[in-house]
């Protein structure tokens, strides 16, 4: 706890601000809950101090959740097949459908890491692959049903919307179509994957197969109309610039804005550092540098500040380690993510943290909060704050 103290003190008093009068004055505005415009938030980036934009997050995060509680959750991420036409260029896990490594996995293989993770507590499985050229809707019908009639209690936060358009393509149904068929079958909630920078010009340089920002938008929108629960999140630190990282918030923002009365549209917003070890991406533009933790602090405090319509953000100690997550929880963040009994994507291009469920708590006490078992809803499950 001293270095998260240490490195607070410094960022709220470091005195090189050279426009505090006007940096303030917008900061006042996005305390009202205003939407500030690309200029403001540019302003912010490159001129307020970590400190004040930490300090003012921080704030804006104490009105929408004034318990100082963090939550977490425990799920598993399995991976359905790792096949995937897309080839994105900061992807090490993808693998051409004659690969000797491709494979789709059988239902078989799911149980026992099922059973692991309801041993653990979890309920909930994260189904995340790839665009596989031949998988149609009646795959992943199929599958949510036979795992959902093994383990009725089970939530799938599965797919993401650059599947959901490859497979209404497959089908040549429409979106709505494809999510209310999918949500017949089983899928409870949708994950903002995919979504990487929604900047159609950066997106053409990381996956030119992989679905527009349009095309990502769209397919949130019909989640929303059907009362689908979704996240939003964002990979940054490579190609893209500044501008579009607003740009992206920006976005984000104004879908929420458009959900339909009752439905809860993105329910939290996770941004992570592009992890570039290994990948095509890195090679192409070795200029590229990994995000610094103060560069990881400021975009989870501008994301609060911007999206005053997203109740929960989260901090992916995952990619940046403990320490600077526990940070991001004085910095707008409220939420710690999952104890990741199983990843393979991101792990496989340099993010190599690990915790158990004894850990994840222990860092959330740490930097100074009350820890409380979530499930993907936020819902806060009974006797999490005594959890073992």
């Amino acid at each position: 706890m001293t270095e998260i103290k240490r490195t607070l003190y410094y960022n709220m008093y470091n005195p090189s601000d050279a426009n505090k009068n006007k940096s303030a004055q917008i900061l006042d505005k996005a305390m009202q809950d205003a939407f500030l415009d690309r200029e403001e938030a540019l302003f912010l980036w490159h001129n307020a101090p970590l400190g004040r934009l930490m300090h003012t997050a921080h704030q804006i995060r104490i009105k929408k959740h004034p318990k100082n509680e963090v939550s977490w959750i425990i799920d598993r991420n399995v991976n359905y097949t790792n096949i995937c036409n897309s080839a994105c260029k900061f992807c090490n896990f993808w693998r051409a459908k004659n690969h000797k490594e491709a494979c789709i996995t059988p239902l078989e293989a799911f149980i026992p890491r099922i059973e692991e993770m309801w041993k653990l507590g979890g309920r909930q499985l994260l189904l995340q692959g790839g665009l596989h050229p031949e998988l149609g809707l009646e795959y992943y019908e199929l599958l949510f049903k036979r795992l959902k009639s093994y383990y009725p209690e089970l939530k799938l936060h599965a797919l993401g919307p650059p599947e959901i358009v490859h497979i209404a393509k497959i089908e040549g149904i429409s979106y709505h179509e494809c999510l209310l068929k999918l949500r017949e079958a089983g899928l409870d909630s949708l994950p903002g994957a995919g979504a990487e920078i929604l900047s159609d010009r950066v997106r053409k340089i990381l996956s030119p197969n992989k679905c527009s920002t349009a095309e990502w938008f769209d397919v949130m929108r019909e989640a929303h109309k059907i009362g689908m629960t979704t996240s939003a999140t964002m990979m940054f630190g490579h190609i893209e610039t500044i501008e579009e990282r607003i740009e992206h918030l920006i976005a984000v923002r104004g879908v929420q804005d458009e959900k339909p009365e009752g439905s809860m549209g993105f329910i939290s917003f996770i941004p992570w550092p592009f992890q570039g070890k290994g990948t095509v991406l890195s090679k192409l533009h070795p200029e590229i540098k990994a995000v610094s933790a103060n560069e990881y602090i400021r975009l989870i405090a501008l994301s609060r500040i911007m999206l005053p319509n997203i109740s929960n953000i989260q901090a992916s100690w995952l990619t940046v380690g403990k320490n600077t997550g526990q940070i991001c929880l004085h910095a707008g963040a409220n939420d710690f993510g999952s104890i990741m009994i199983e990843e393979n994507v991101v792990s496989v291009a340099g993010a190599n943290f690990r915790f158990d469920k004894e850990g994840i708590q222990f860092a959330i006490r740490e930097a100074g909060f009350v820890p409380v078992r979530r499930d993907q809803e936020f819902n806060i499950l009974k006797n999490s704050t005594h959890e073992k």
